[in-house]
């Protein structure tokens, strides 16, 4: 495999990784004295919360959260940010100034997960240190009071954007290389247990601007997003910023699309449909928030345009259910509707009923269901022969029993075979 990376964003990278030197630097009489957190605030034992940080970003309360950037080698993402944020003079600077050091995390974290950046003793394949650097940065940028006037949302939102692959990472457009497009998420689960991973995310980072080999002895290009576990991101766009450019004609836009989540114990599930409800309630998302939707009374996410109430895949899945180790590759052709005339959920094995309305797609009733609907109803307005569908990999098992140890050989072991064999699937997905 090899990889490719856009010209634009070389030049990019060289600015932002400078960047990451320059504070240290800058003469004091040239800094603005702005106040601009270093470190996350502290919290009264056993609150749930912290003020002015959202329920994902007050556990970076856990000393823990600061080891998996230490362990990484990106900790002076998170030293160095303020400083540069005091040296911006308007807005239009903070702009440029959170794109470019947005696009330098997520350049960081992929060459680390391909294994072109040292650092730290975590494995290459982790995406905990993307995730927990990004959120501690968020806090810093929160809490930077300019005296200069910023809009504070769209700031994150620039940050957010850069650093999760949706900005200056499109395909290079070379002649007869097929492009395929993937997501991947943020951990969740949190609460229960702060160590979790997600093999979609640390597989799509692992696949990012390679070029592969595929089935049929074609070639093909990977381009790829990792995505929050946040309602309120969802309701704002995100899936179709990331999706719209990769799906727009020309001769960059993408031949496939797959969105990938972490699903089910011991296997792949390979979705027939994405059904357009929410229905989760009362399972939260990373920030605590709820989806206001159930099994009972579903309900649609704001922002989606019209659709139908299920979307069949349309990836090759006979290709890509060949593919049987280390894990089963299933195609999951459940779903839940609430029959036409009927006013009370079904589960059917068989897929939807005419005139039936959604309750949960194959992916469930979460964002991981509304990740595939949001990016193939799209797919359909803009290019409706393009395949799209979704895959769900095995939970990812093996963290040590001693909860200050953040991996283990199992953990290792496991991540590795999931994120392997989800390349495996992709290079199957050749039909059309």
């Amino acid at each position: 495999m090899t990889f490719a990376r856009p010209a634009k964003l070389a030049t990019t990278l060289v600015g932002a990784l400078a960047a990451l030197l320059l504070p240290a630097a800058v003469p004091a009489q040239a800094q603005p004295a702005c106040p601009a957190a270093t470190t996350a605030p502290a919290a009264t034992p056993g609150a749930s919360a912290v003020a002015g940080l959202d329920g994902e970003q007050a556990r970076l309360q856990d000393a823990r959260t600061a080891a998996f950037t230490e362990r990484a080698g990106l900790g002076d993402f998170v030293r160095r940010f303020p400083a540069a944020l005091c040296a911006t003079r308007s807005s239009a600077e903070a702009e440029r100034l959170v794109d470019s050091w947005g696009e330098a995390l997520w350049w960081a974290a992929v060459d680390r997960a391909q294994g072109r950046r040292r650092g730290g003793d975590l494995p290459a394949q982790d995406d905990r240190p993307l995730y927990w650097t990004r959120l501690a940065m968020t806090v810093r940028l929160g809490q930077w009071k300019p005296d200069f006037a910023v809009d504070a949302d769209r700031l994150r939102q620039r940050f957010e954007d850069a650093s999760r692959g949706l900005r200056d990472n499109g395909f290079s457009g070379t002649p007869g290389v097929r492009r395929v497009f993937v997501s991947g998420f943020d951990p969740f689960g949190l609460d229960a247990e702060l160590r979790r991973a997600n093999p979609s995310g640390s597989a799509v980072l692992q696949l990012n601007g390679k070029r592969i080999t595929l089935a049929d002895g074609t070639r093909a290009e990977i381009r790829a997003v990792v995505l929050p576990v946040r309602y309120g991101d969802f309701d704002r766009g995100i899936v179709e910023r990331a999706f719209g450019p990769r799906l727009a004609s020309g001769p960059r836009a993408a031949d496939q699309i797959t969105t990938i989540s972490q699903g089910h114990p011991g296997l792949f599930t390979l979705e027939a449909w994405a059904g357009r409800a929410r229905s989760a309630d009362p399972y939260p998302d990373n920030v605590g928030a709820l989806a206001g939707g159930t099994r009972e009374h579903p309900v649609t996410g704001p922002g989606l345009g019209p659709g139908a109430e299920f979307i069949a895949t349309t990836l090759p899945a006979e290709a890509m259910t060949a593919v049987q180790q280390p894990f089963p590759v299933q195609l999951n052709t459940a779903v839940t509707e609430i029959p036409a005339g009927g006013d009370r959920p079904v589960d059917r094995e068989g897929g939807p009923t005419p005139g039936s309305r959604a309750v949960a797609g194959g992916g469930g009733g979460y964002l991981s269901n509304e990740v595939a609907y949001r990016s193939n109803r799209l797919r359909l307005e803009i290019a409706p022969t393009l395949p799209g569908g979704h895959l769900h990999t095995p939970v990812l098992t093996g963290l040590p029993a001693q909860p200050d140890q953040l991996t283990g050989p199992d953990l290792e072991r496991n991540e590795a075979a999931i994120t392997g064999e989800v390349l495996d699937i992709l290079r199957h997905a050749t039909g059309r």
